[in-house]
């Protein structure tokens, strides 16, 4: 099973560099996709923080949050967050050296708990990632 982090779906999405690599990578699974209500919830973040900064027009953040939606409700899994993933977030973000954000370290969370390969854009993560031992497949 993968698990998608924001940084992917947000690219996959949007207008941004990684466009094309998130949507090819996107375009050519066959295993099962999950994401997890943290993701949702970052997701409609970004798109909040790129009309702020003027990266993005209303119109098209409708079209992009109602795109994701409709998508992750037919092909992706949903994973609830639990107060484990926190947990197991918070053993992680201990580990200075790994330079983890809070939402990375619950990200890894959830796919470890999950067994599942953490999709990232994002190299920090998949550095940390694998020295936390979770599978990482970097888009």
């Amino acid at each position: 099973m993968l698990y998608l982090d924001t940084s992917v779906l947000v690219s996959a999405y949007t207008h941004e560099p990684a466009t094309a690599r998130a949507l090819a990578f996107l375009n050519r699974q066959t295993d099962p996709v999950s994401i997890s209500e943290w993701v949702a919830t970052e997701f409609a973040a970004a798109l909040s923080m790129k009309m702020r900064i003027g990266a993005l027009e209303e119109a098209y953040r409708r079209e992009a949050l109602a795109l994701f939606e409709r998508s992750a409700a037919a092909s992706m899994e949903m994973i609830s967050v639990a107060t484990s993933h926190f947990k197991a977030a918070a053993k992680f973000a201990t580990d200075y050296k790994l330079g983890l954000r809070a939402a990375d370290a619950l990200h890894l969370a959830i796919a470890a708990e999950r067994d599942a390969t953490l999709c990232t854009l994002d190299k920090r993560m998949a550095k940390a990632a694998n020295a936390l031992g979770v599978a990482t497949r970097l888009v």
